[in-house]
């Protein structure tokens, strides 16, 4: 991979302010009037359950990051093929009636954003497994023995091995969208920053809470690194959402606990948690000549 391309934003005082007045829910003026926008991604993207959603094979909504940061930049065009589920495989294959996602992005492409990786390493089944678990010793830490038993940590060789993956779909975006620039999005936190988590809140038994927050933050560092290494740049999503987690309050949290109580799906973003995804990217957008 060569070194990250720098790039000049066009509109940076407007980028900036849509940044701010999103969250706000104000309307932006126009930024790049011939912005032409691509949102790649798996269920983080899409926004399952979170009304209204335009694509019930795909659990997407109208409300997810993508579409709030298409409206505050008031784009030329805007294509979000995001589908829950989605897995790298995807960006090349068919998945249910939708397409592979890549075949949204063209020569004319402008802006592309990427979230992916947290299906490659098996999202639902380390949560369905962990909370399986958790049930028989909530005071223990009978996930991270599962999942490191034998001397080897299965999810940190998982992450490892869906680099090179994550590195593919960029190297691929970048072949059909030479103009675009390309940002990575990282995940934001479901459990707290510290402490023993909330169990049965957040299937996740105490002890193995450090060991879950750990593999999270191993996943958002891969996709950091490969998105510098892949001539994109990233979007942290992680630190803006700490004291937002699934342990807090409803009116607090911006990721869902095993039970939502507003729209969404377990474990998964809200609407505050894609409204704050959408700010973290904008004020990313509006930063000027950072390649990394």
């Amino acid at each position: 991979m060569g070194k990250s391309r720098r790039r000049t934003l066009s509109g940076l005082a407007a980028l900036g302010a849509a940044a701010l007045m999103i969250g706000a829910g104000a309307a932006p003026s126009p930024a790049t009037p011939a912005e032409r926008y691509v949102a790649l991604g798996d269920s983080y993207t899409s926004g399952p359950g979170i009304p209204r959603q335009t694509d019930a094979d795909c659990a997407r909504s109208d409300r997810n990051y993508p579409s709030l940061t298409a409206r505050a930049l008031h784009v030329a065009s805007f294509k979000d093929v995001s589908c829950g589920g989605a897995t790298t495989a995807e960006m090349w294959r068919s998945q249910r009636s939708n397409p592979p996602q890549l075949t949204a992005v063209s020569k004319d492409t402008t802006l592309v954003t990427l979230q992916i990786g947290g299906n490659d390493i098996g999202f639902g089944e380390i949560m369905d497994t962990c909370g399986r678990l958790g049930a028989t010793d909530p005071a223990g830490a009978p996930c991270t023995a599962h999942w490191t038993g034998g001397g080897r940590d299965v999810l940190a060789d998982r992450i490892a091995a869906a680099a090179p993956l994550v590195e593919k779909v960029l190297d691929a975006v970048h072949a059909r969208s030479p103009r675009a620039r390309v940002y990575v999005l990282g995940y934001p936190p479901i459990l707290p920053e510290s402490g023993p988590g909330c169990w049965p809140v957040v299937t996740a038994a105490a002890g193995d809470v450090p060991y879950m927050r750990a593999t999270a933050k191993r996943l958002n560092a891969m996709l950091r690194e490969v998105a510098e290494d892949g001539r994109a740049r990233y979007v942290d999503t992680y630190t803006p959402a700490i004291g937002h987690d699934a342990c807090r309050p409803p009116a607090e949290r911006w990721t869902e606990p095993l039970v939502p109580a507003s729209p969404a799906a377990p474990f998964h973003p809200n609407a505050a948690g894609e409204r704050a995804m959408a700010d973290a990217l904008l004020a990313r957008l509006a930063e000027p000549g950072r390649g990394r």
